[in-house]
C-alpha cells in the first residue's frame, strides 16, 4: 500500500525482489553440478602442461561447460553484489556507479572467458 505521493516519487514497492531471489537460487542450483565438473577438471589438470589444458578445453563439451560455469558464476556474483550494494550503500550516485562498475566488470570478464575458449577451440 502506497500513497499517490509515494508512487510519484517512486518510493513504493518495486516488485522485483521475488525475481531477484529466484534468479539467485536458480544460478546457485546450476552452479552445483558445474562446480563439481570444474573441480574434476582442475584436479585432472593439476600437474600437467599447458598443452594438456589446451587439449582438454578444445573438446566441445569441456568448452561449453567451462563457458557455462564462467557465465553463470559471474551472473550469480553480480546478483550477490547487487544485494550488498542495495543494503550497505545509501548514496544514490555511488549506488549507480557501483552497479555500472559491476555490470562492466562482469561483461568484460565473461566476454574475455568466452573469447579465450573460442580461440582455444579454433586452434
Amino acid at each position: 500500500m502506497s500513497t499517490p505521493l509515494q508512487r510519484v516519487r517512486g518510493l513504493g514497492a518495486s516488485h522485483s525482489g521475488t525475481g531477484h531471489f529466484w534468479r539467485q537460487r536458480v544460478t546457485a542450483a546450476a552452479l552445483v553440478p558445474l562446480s563439481l565438473w570444474f573441480l574434476y577438471a582442475v584436479i585432472g589438470l593439476a600437474g600437467t602442461t599447458e598443452v594438456s589444458a589446451l587439449i582438454f578445453f578444445a573438446h566441445p563439451w569441456n568448452a561449453i561447460l567451462m563457458a557455462a560455469f564462467a557465465v553463470i558464476a559471474l551472473y550469480h556474483a553480480a546478483l550477490g553484489l547487487q544485494v550488498v550494494i542495495d543494503d550497505y550503500v545509501h548514496t544514490p550516485g555511488t549506488k549507480i556507479f557501483l552497479f555500472l562498475l559491476i555490470r562492466f566488470a562482469v561483461i568484460a570478464t565473461g566476454s574475455t572467458c568466452i573469447f579465450a575458449l573460442l580461440r582455444i577451440a579454433a586452434q
